[in-house]
């Protein structure tokens, strides 16, 4: 299996603790890894020199490095320890440096290369052990850090999910809108592709909490989430509330004739849910009137001038008669548009 020396993968959190030791010498290298299980290494891990050492470090993660500074090739310990701190971005696996040598320029430049620690060869085996249980003690650290990080993604994760929905329908509040718009802007930029908003807002709705009370109008706000989710069946549609009765729909993808038959069939599947209209002068159910842009973000496109364009369509179908959807492009109504 052919793989890049710069792939990372992660142990798997309930592995047995491992130790990777590189020396050469077959002899010290039998000692030293059978100190190692006698001090209760589950895994020894062995290489003789920097090619198996970086292979096996790279493919089994282990929990501990012993390693040898004087290695046959071309290059040597201090040399496999930077390759290693190189193969682990943001990562830290100890290694502790082994060597006949024990003046302090060598203690620096181990330190200096990515080691942790020094053991002066031949190293006693009580020494060894207490070097371990301190780096074990370290590890199991390091795992509950990992393990509090990742619990801690994972609030913060549903936390902003929460601070972007709106509690009444379970939609993208305002907040989460202008998030999600801005970054869509950006990404339609990008790919040269078309981007559509819809502004929507239900009609007369204020003639329907007067009739039928605010529960009720809550109840009806919720059935028309449960439609805007239905219909925006693409990944990345987004459904909104962007206020009170009115409602935003993000269309990435979405050309001006798409977005115009999107359109019509939104007002058409409101119109099958039946929700009652006690006062409307339109229609005896719940009906909806809609401002829509569509375009390739350029340079000049901004999530202000999205909106403003979708508000001016909106404000047009609402002069047109209401209970239809008006394209800021095209210049046309879904009304219109279905005589055609």
């Amino acid at each position: 299996m052919s793989q890049s020396l710069n792939d990372t993968h992660s142990p798997p959190p309930d592995r047995p603790f491992s130790v990777l030791l590189v020396e050469d010498l077959a002899s010290v290298r039998a000692h030293l890894a059978n100190e190692l299980r006698r001090a209760g290494v589950a895994e020894v891990l062995e290489a003789c020199d920097a090619d198996p050492a970086l292979r096996l470090f790279k493919l089994r993660r282990p929990d501990v490095v012993l390693l040898d500074i004087r290695l046959p090739g071309t290059h040597d310990g201090y040399w496999v320890a930077q390759r290693m701190r190189e193969l682990e971005p943001g990562g830290w696996t100890p290694i502790i440096f082994l060597s006949g040598l024990d003046g302090d320029l060598d203690v620096w430049r181990g330190i200096e290369a990515g080691g942790d620690d020094y053991l002066v060869k031949p190293v006693k085996p009580i020494v060894l052990a207490a070097k371990l249980r301190a780096m074990r003690r370290l590890h199991a650290m390091r795992r509950r850090l990992v393990t509090l990080t990742d619990e801690l993604h994972v609030a913060n994760q549903r936390l902003n999910e929460m601070v972007e929905m709106d509690p009444l329908t379970g939609l993208v509040n305002r907040r989460g809108f202008d998030r999600i718009l801005h970054t869509e802007i950006m990404a339609a930029r990008r790919d040269h592709t078309p981007l559509t908003l819809m502004l929507c807002d239900l009609d007369h709705f204020k003639r329907f909490n007067d009739a039928a009370g605010h529960v009720q109008g809550d109840v009806a706000l919720r059935e028309v989430a449960r439609v805007l989710r239905e219909v925006c069946v693409r990944p990345r549609d987004v459904a909104s509330r962007y206020g009170g009765e009115e409602f935003a729909l993000i269309l990435p993808n979405t050309p001006r004739a798409g977005a115009m038959t999107f359109a019509r069939a939104l007002g058409g599947l409101l119109k099958t849910r039946g929700v009652t209209h006690p006062d409307s002068p339109l229609s005896p159910v719940l009906t909806l009137s809609g401002g829509i842009t569509t375009c390739v973000p350029d340079d000049n496109t901004s999530a202000i001038t999205m909106v403003m364009r979708a508000d001016e369509a909106l404000y047009a179908a609402k002069a047109q008669g209401r209970d239809r959807f008006f394209s800021f492009e095209m210049q046309m109504d879904t009304i219109e548009q279905r005589k055609r």
